[in-house]
């Protein structure tokens, strides 16, 4: 905390906040140790919470803190699946592989922020899209992957049922805490300051010495790397790989989605998104359209209605920061009673 005058601080911790990091680690404790006692479904069901969580913290990290809104951050889930199986066949471990596949997405990106973050607006959302659907008929070039039949990641097939079901719910773990520490560092630092400068105002951002295409980039080939771990994790749960699934948009709809009910630019509203997205799908994933028309209605109703999200609004009216990235302005009441 750091007192301006007497009366008024500013101040980025507070009670609630470290109670809520505190709660947060014996949470992952007893998550690494869940495997041991749930049932096969549950751990599966919770391994799709983790990755959904990823999903969501990454578009939330591109657009609601770097204002690049894109429709088309699927083309890293399906290349973190493709690149997967490509390891795979070359005779890597299959979970090695699907590290090493978010690591070449990585540096992929990389090259083609270049051509991508000369976009703006609209521009960069479309060609996004653009971008996804060319990498998905590249993909059906590959013989290995034989068009939109698909394949297997077989030597999956080398570790029993029970043993690879907790290997792929404890690297989603690990992969979900790494990703949100990184992020929640990135954005408490310097970095995370310029990243919302640019999102606000790219040119004021430019006057005042923002490094906006390397602050651009770094979000960029973050979500990317992350995206593409999830795309990995996914292909470990289902084990079959087609191109036409892992390169859908409905991916991307499904990241708008939970940003956009949980709080977009809030870094609590995308985990909690990402559980709400979790808990609907688990009650009414199984009503076939009406389940989709259900997800429509509800990201028009909050566009319309509450366009903060969910933690936007508990934010503004109980004025709580569970996970702050900025500061605050505190002011005590002895100081307001003098006014």
């Amino acid at each position: 905390m750091s007192i301006i005058v007497p009366g008024i601080s500013v101040e980025r911790w507070t009670a609630s906040s470290r109670f809520t990091l505190a709660a947060m680690i014996v949470a992952v404790v007893l998550l690494a140790v869940l495997p041991a006692f749930s049932s096969a479904g549950v751990t599966d069901r919770m391994t799709a919470l983790f990755i959904y969580v990823i999903l969501a913290a990454m578009w939330n990290a591109l657009a609601g803190f770097g204002g690049l809104v894109s429709v088309g951050q699927q083309v890293f889930f399906g290349l973190g699946a493709y690149f997967t199986i490509r390891l795979a066949d070359a005779g890597l471990d299959p979970f090695v592989s699907l590290i090493a596949a978010a690591f070449v997405t990585g540096a992929l990106s990389l090259p083609l922020s270049w051509l991508m973050l000369r976009l703006r607006g609209g521009e960069f959302a479309i060609g996004m899209w653009v971008l996804a659907e060319l990498a998905h008929l590249l993909v059906n070039l590959d013989r290995l992957i034989q068009g939109e039949t698909g394949t297997s990641l077989i030597s999956l097939n080398a570790y029993d049922s029970g043993t690879r079901r907790a290997a792929i719910y404890w690297l989603a773990l690990t992969s979900m805490v790494a990703l949100l520490g990184v992020l929640f560092a990135l954005l408490r630092s310097r970095a995370g300051a310029a990243m919302q400068a640019i999102r606000d105002n790219e040119d004021a951002a430019t006057s005042v010495g923002v490094r906006v295409a390397a602050t651009k980039r770094l979000l960029f080939v973050l979500a990317a790397f992350g995206i593409a771990i999830a795309g990995g994790l996914w292909l470990a749960t289902a084990v079959t790989f087609q191109p036409k699934t892992y390169f859908s948009v409905q991916w991307t709809a499904y990241m708008i989605f939970m940003v956009l009910v949980g709080g977009i630019g809030k870094f609590e509203g995308a985990i909690l998104g990402a559980i709400l997205f979790f808990v609907i799908e688990t009650v009414f994933g199984g009503t076939g359209v009406w389940y989709l028309v259900g997800l429509g209605a509800t990201a028009v109703f909050f566009s319309l209605y509450v366009p903060r999200g969910l933690w936007g609004e508990i934010e503004r009216r109980f004025d709580l920061q569970l996970l702050p990235v900025g500061y605050r302005l505190t002011v005590s009441d002895l100081f307001k009673d003098k006014q």
